[in-house]
């Protein structure tokens, strides 16, 4: 039988060890970022651009200058810098003060459990992690969690990135004095393939890795430089060969002497793409616990990494959800703690049971939710309602 090799098509189509070029990742990440080129945002700051939230919210309510900024941040974290500080993103900043009193329980509570937590590219115990944090503040304090994840700006860059619907996780990281650095890497989903099998993947699975999930964090207290906040590389995220060259000593040695480090204020938020080379800082201080919540938003035409109880989390979040309504929230911030709670994709389920009927797909949590809500429903019904569906959903 003859081969014979198609036409090249001037894309890369396989990822290979030969394509980890230091020289060539030098040249993709040597950029300089042009405030003039982003409108909406307020400044540049080591080629990091920053909101400031107080300014971009008057155009948010309208829904071509609201897809006008949305435009805008996909451009930043697509071909721009690869991220976003918000500043002030929450400007009321009790509630992070509520969610971290909850936070602070659950981490006692690891520490009288005994045990290590672990942590991804850092040292196991070395300082304190809340995996599954979303859920736990659902459940242990709804109402906070309700008001936290109304936030618009939050919804903001997860539509910006993801669309409509997405899947919120999160884990609390407390960076304790003295902590370490991470190592830079690139997230989920590639960055937490073994490196020996990032080759077996097609060059476009690693070009869509990064479309599939946005990475945030919310600053829970003021972090200076030397607390160690987030190291970055701005553009790093461009260069295609990075989840297989990250890890490499040369792009270490690189990224440790070409890195940026912002210092945040509590109530800040950074966004970016999980492509774009990070780690965690050294917390050089005496006194500070770094505190962030790490938020991890995934596609809903992807996997989350965690397993939610997105049920429990809807039918314990709904009573909080009833009451900002009576309060006069608006429909887009009630909308925006809804995509946050409950399961928004209706895949994968029992087709048998399950029947897209009038639809081409089954109703979603998220709309079984929304539509008790608009009802003003008790929640003993969205509870019958929710079982009831999933019910229909098992095998």
């Amino acid at each position: 039988m003859t081969i014979t090799t198609p036409p090249p098509t001037g894309r890369r189509e396989w990822i290979r060890d030969s394509d980890c070029d230091l020289d060539a990742f030098r040249a993709s990440v040597d950029r300089s970022t042009n405030l003039a080129d982003y409108p909406f945002a307020h400044s540049v700051e080591q080629n990091v651009l920053l909101y400031r939230s107080d300014t971009l919210i008057p155009h948010l309510d309208d829904a071509q200058s609201r897809r006008a900024v949305q435009t805008e941040l996909g451009r930043a974290l697509t071909d721009g810098p690869g991220i976003v500080v918000f500043q002030n993103a929450f400007s009321g900043l009790a509630v992070l003060d509520r969610a971290a009193e909850q936070f602070d329980v659950l981490i006692a509570q690891q520490h009288a459990a005994g045990g290590v937590v672990g942590d991804h590219f850092g040292k196991a115990g070395a300082n304190d992690r809340i995996w599954n944090a979303a859920q736990k503040l659902a459940l242990g304090a709804p109402d906070v969690f309700a008001e936290y994840y109304a936030n618009d700006i939050l919804a903001l860059i997860c539509q910006s990135w993801l669309g409509p619907l997405y899947q919120v996780t999160s884990q609390v990281n407390v960076v304790n004095p003295g902590g370490a650095a991470q190592v830079p890497h690139r997230d989920y989903h590639l960055g937490i393939v073994p490196r020996h099998e990032l080759t077996e993947y097609p060059a476009h699975l690693h070009r869509m890795s990064a479309a599939l999930t946005l990475q945030g964090a919310v600053a829970h207290c003021d972090m200076p430089v030397e607390s160690g906040p987030t190291l970055y590389l701005p553009y790093s995220q461009l260069f295609e060969a990075g989840y297989l060259a990250f890890s490499r000593p040369e792009f270490v040695e690189f990224f440790r002497d070409s890195h940026v480090q912002l210092p945040l204020r509590k109530g800040d938020a950074v966004f970016f793409n999980p492509a774009l080379y990070h780690g965690a800082g050294h917390n050089r201080s005496d006194a500070i616990r770094r505190m962030a919540n790490l938020l991890q938003i995934s596609s809903p035409f992807g996997r989350a990494m965690e397993v939610l109880d997105r049920e429990a989390m809807a039918n314990a979040v709904y009573p909080a959800l009833l009451a900002l309504q009576s309060a006069g929230a608006s429909e887009r911030t009630l909308r925006n703690a809804v995509v946050a709670t409950a399961e928004c994709y209706p895949f994968p389920t029992n087709l048998d049971h399950d029947q897209p009927v009038h639809s081409l797909a089954p109703a979603t949590q998220v709309d079984t939710v929304w539509e008790a809500l608009r009802e003003n429903a008790d929640p003993a019904v969205l509870a019958e309602r929710l079982s009831t569906q999933t019910t229909r959903r098992q095998p």
